[in-house]
């Protein structure tokens, strides 16, 4: 097999969206998948629903990352929890020269690299403990992403697109480069709204502050987000983490440029949704606890800045997902030793 130019591991939703308009546009496409999803992309390629349409991309396939060679741009398209699991596997695709660039939630593993004030190059172990993630995927390496699109997994091999369009990615450090063009080009060629963005940390901490109140909440619960807004009592708890996880990312130097009011406002146009992290729950699939919620309480813990209402619902949401067997608390208590 030879090298392709991308490598996107992982063809769920957003790696395998990303995937298919990449090949449609003509670009080198391989994919790193396993069980159904490898069989059916093997034997019927990768198919997109968009509406009434349906298309489908041919495009090498493996679960095995040593046939792929060392690709220009590796994709990383897994759930933060699935890396932790996979980072080693993943160290034959990675040469000094490869540009990684993750698609995912959360707290990313590189988010401190050149950035962080006195935080700068630290390792947050609830997202790579011992800095396992680091060694296989170096963050000097790193072009970050947030992602502002949904799709959904139909069936193995088959991604439904859903809203959005929009990929932001920066330079960890800032730096406009030749790689940051290089990926923001070939995302805009799959059709993307690619942009690039010199405050790529800040992009994802507002991404973020949405998402590590609701979505816990929602689980915690079972309501979909307008339940939880309407409801005095949990509409205040979403505001205290807010305003919990904004003090957090003002000693980072970010400056929030939206008000919690404003961004309630963007939550409540989105109608009664049900959160990425209750449709896990429902399903049965490992919860982003760690790199949700546990991420930024252990900045703030290293900043000194107390998070009782985040920490509090940490605490439910790790005994909720763990009794459902969807979370393994005994690796997250050993993290938290480890921290410093």
């Amino acid at each position: 097999m030879s090298t392709p130019e991308v490598c996107v591991v992982g063809a769920g939703a957003v790696g395998g969206l990303l995937a298919v308009r990449l090949a449609q546009a003509g670009v080198a496409v391989g994919v790193l998948a396993r069980g159904a999803h490898r069989a059916r992309i093997a034997g019927e390629g990768l198919a997109l629903i968009e509406g009434d349409a349906r298309s489908v991309a041919r495009v090498a396939v493996s679960d095995d990352a040593t046939v792929f060679g060392k690709p220009a741009i590796v994709i990383i398209a897994l759930k933060a929890q699935g890396l932790v699991a996979a980072a080693t596997s993943l160290a034959p695709l990675i040469g000094p020269g490869t540009i990684i660039v993750p698609m995912m939630n959360g707290v990313p593993w590189w988010f401190f690299s050149g950035f962080g004030k006195r935080l700068t190059g630290a390792v947050l172990h609830a997202v790579d403990p011992g800095g396992a993630i680091a060694r296989v995927l170096p963050p000097p390496q790193v072009v970050g992403a947030v992602v502002h699109l949904s799709s959904s997994v139909a069936a193995p091999g088959v991604i439904r697109r859903g809203r959005g369009n929009l990929l932001l990615l920066g330079e960890p450090s800032g730096a406009t480069t030749e790689r940051l063009d290089r990926v923001v080009g070939l995302l805009a060629g799959g059709g993307f709204e690619a942009r690039p963005t010199p405050e790529i940390q800040r992009e994802v901490w507002l991404k973020l502050w949405g998402n590590m109140n609701i979505n816990p909440i929602s689980a915690l619960t079972s309501s979909t987000a307008d339940v939880i807004m309407d409801d005095p009592l949990t509409a205040d708890l979403v505001r205290r983490m807010m305003e919990e996880a904004a003090s957090v990312g003002e000693a980072m130097g970010i400056d929030m440029g939206v008000t919690i009011d404003q961004r309630f406002a963007v939550t409540r146009e989105l109608g009664a949704f049900k959160t990425s992290m209750l449709q896990d729950l429902e399903a049965g699939r490992g919860l982003e606890i760690d790199a949700i919620l546990a991420a930024p309480i252990e900045i703030g813990d290293r900043l000194g800045i107390a998070m009782p209402y985040s920490k509090a619902v940490l605490g439910l949401l790790r005994q909720r997902a763990g009794n459902a067997g969807l979370y393994d608390g005994a690796a997250a208590a050993s993290a938290a030793r480890a921290a410093p």
